[in-house]
């Protein structure tokens, strides 16, 4: 995520050794020791006019919210002067150095050990380097606004390819950025890399240019193949919006890693994104979902930036109110464009819409917290540690399905108003991306006022679905693209969804949910389940079984044992209250060709 205007970043980048100080930070990087995943890390200040500088590694990454603890993975701390000697340097707190002594020039080392290769992390390996800056390298506080650059000494004879959004010198392998919160931002993929390039016509400025760095065990051909895929994804997105931003390095990097040997995540930056899916590559459309989200980041949170992320700190975790729209909203359109790019049939996009009625309807944290509410949780739950247990089923929501949903509901009502959440977008892009004048919830509500005409609309809209968690009745809305919703277990007795434990019985394995049987009648988590309506059972099949005898509103007993003290307790079965989207055609329905239309407005190709 950057966190900095684009005209000053144009500047900034024609003028990056123009620094108001003449100080600059230079970073070298070696790899002596790939075999164990260690690098040798050097990072120079020069012109330096502090006798006392603060060098210390991130605690927080562009894109995550949550705390994360780089400084564990770097030791063998040293500092020196120009000539080789020795400077003192203190270690105040586990990833806080302070030097002093400095005569306008410091210089520390270190090693840094990394193999968790994803967004969030870093990989260094035999076969390839991975680096998300954060986790990567030291900074330097007082220096924050100094431009940077950093070298890459390659192994011998190794042939890899550095992919990043960087800016590229004329000299080999040397990168600059403009400041601390572009250089954190900028990660950075070496390995034996397949690239494919592709330019795009955008209204009234010159072509877009992207690329994607592919480490994949693959043939050209199947590169090539994705490769289009993922271009197709590109213009659908343009659609939204209008244009592309513009790409101040002169193009847009999707630095992509499919095989077994890294973790599953997906992270967006300013003008790239870091990929990475822990399977074997086989150019599969199921593959497409991560790199259609995380480029509609481009615009939604890299451009049109929530006021709470801007600066993004790296001291501490990132709270902010807007991310079930930021991460929200993206993850709508995320699936909307594969859908709109012909690689989801509908029956498939049908599943999608379910997960996001059932998120917004049957899931007790958005029955209980608004998405305002929910975004402010990313601080605990945004790849958070937590040793200890939490109650997050029954307090909690992800603000990525919780805010699609709420986009769903708010794209089908303006869609019945003859408007549309593209027409919105759009809006919101005019006036807070393209200017990158950071926003806050109300500005979200002032943009929907605006581009609706209609304030009560606006007001009512927020009133109950954002800063409050009133259900959304999906049902008319969907019926108008002859989309059904339906029970997906009408009639069924139901108990909870729960996780078990099987054996000579069912030991529970998560918190119970609010408004279950199971949590009503008191038991949950550790509690194992001996009997239900005097039937002895050890298996979820046993379970489903004796359910199957029953009918909502029907009492059972149910026997268990808690911390070794056996207990009995009386259950009221209710219905399952999960639903169901269906098209209209596969539950014998009708579809009339203003649902067709309606369908194809929405979920149809924009490209012309």
């Amino acid at each position: 995520m950057m966190l900095f205007k684009r005209l000053l970043l144009l500047s900034v980048f024609a003028t990056v050794s123009n620094y108001v100080n003449g100080q600059k930070i230079s970073y070298e990087v070696s790899f002596p020791n790939l075999a164990h995943h260690e690098a040798s890390i050097a990072i120079t200040v020069t012109e330096a006019s502090q006798k006392e500088l603060t060098f210390r590694m991130s605690r927080s990454s562009p894109g995550r919210y949550a705390t994360h603890e780089y400084g564990k993975n770097i030791y063998d701390v040293s500092a020196s002067d120009k000539s080789g000697n020795p400077l003192p340097i203190e270690r105040t707190d586990g990833d806080i150095y302070k030097v002093s002594g400095i005569n306008g020039f410091a210089k520390v080392q270190y090693t840094l050990y990394a193999n968790h290769a994803d967004g969030t992390y870093a990989g260094l390996d035999q076969n390839s380097v991975h680096l998300n800056m954060p986790a990567t390298f030291m900074w330097v506080r007082e220096l924050q606004k100094a431009p940077m650059e950093v070298k890459f000494n390659l192994p011998e004879n190794s042939k890899w390819i550095i992919a990043t959004q960087l800016k590229a010198t004329n000299k080999a392998n040397i990168f600059t950025a403009p400041d601390l919160q572009y250089f954190m931002d900028s990660p950075v993929k070496i390995g034996k890399l397949i690239v494919k390039e592709w330019a795009l016509d955008n209204p009234g400025q010159k072509k877009s240019q992207f690329r994607i760095a592919l480490e994949v065990t693959a043939n050209d051909s199947l590169a090539d193949s994705f490769a289009l895929k993922v271009k197709r994804i590109t213009q659908e997105a343009q659609t939204v919006f209008g244009e592309f931003p513009v790409f101040e390095t002169g193009n847009y990097t999707f630095l992509a890693s499919i095989n077994p040997y890294v973790k599953g995540d997906g992270m967006e930056h300013r003008n790239s994104t870091m990929i990475s899916i822990p399977v074997t590559f086989n150019a599969s459309n199921n593959l497409l979902g991560v790199f259609s989200h995380e480029f509609f980041h481009t615009w939604n949170v890299e451009r049109i930036r929530p006021k709470t992320l801007e600066p993004f700190n790296f001291e501490k975790s990132n709270m902010s109110f807007e991310l079930w729209f930021a991460e929200g909203f993206t993850q709508y359109y995320g699936e909307l464009l594969i859908e709109r790019a012909g690689f989801d049939s509908p029956e498939g996009y049908c599943n999608e819409l379910t997960d996001l009625v059932n998120t917004k309807e049957n899931t007790a944290g958005a029955r209980r917290i608004s998405p305002v509410q929910a975004s402010c949780q990313a601080v605990f739950v945004d790849a958070g540690v937590a040793i200890d247990k939490t109650n997050y089923p029954n307090t909690y929501t992800s603000y990525y399905p919780y805010g699609a949903s709420i986009a769903l509901a708010l794209d089908l009502e303006l869609r019945r108003k003859g408007m549309t959440l593209d027409g919105f977008m759009k809006l919101l892009w005019q006036k807070h991306g393209k200017t990158e004048v950071a926003y806050q919830v109300p500005d979200l509500q002032a943009i929907l006022e605006m581009y609706s005409k209609d304030k009560p609309f606006a007001e009512d809209f927020f009133k109950k679905y954002i800063n409050g968690h009133e259900s959304f009745d999906y049902a008319p809305l969907l019926q108008m693209a002859g989309l059904a919703l339906k029970k997906q277990f009408e009639g069924q007795a139901w108990i909870g969804d729960m996780r078990y434990k099987e054996g000579s019985e069912l030991t529970i394995l998560s918190n119970t949910i609010m408004g279950s049987p199971l949590y009503a009648a008191g038991l949950d988590i550790d509690d194992q389940i001996l009997k239900v309506d005097g039937k002895t059972l050890g298996s979820q099949a046993e379970l489903m079984a004796i359910l199957k005898s029953h009918k909502p509103g029907e009492k059972v007993t149910v026997d268990y044992v808690h911390r070794g003290n056996a207990k009995s307790a009386e259950m009221t079965l209710i219905e399952n209250p999960r639903l169901l989207v269906v098209l209209n055609e596969n539950a014998n329905l009708p579809v009339s060709d203003e649902m067709k239309k309606f369908r194809k407005d929405w979920l149809g190709s924009k490209v012309k």
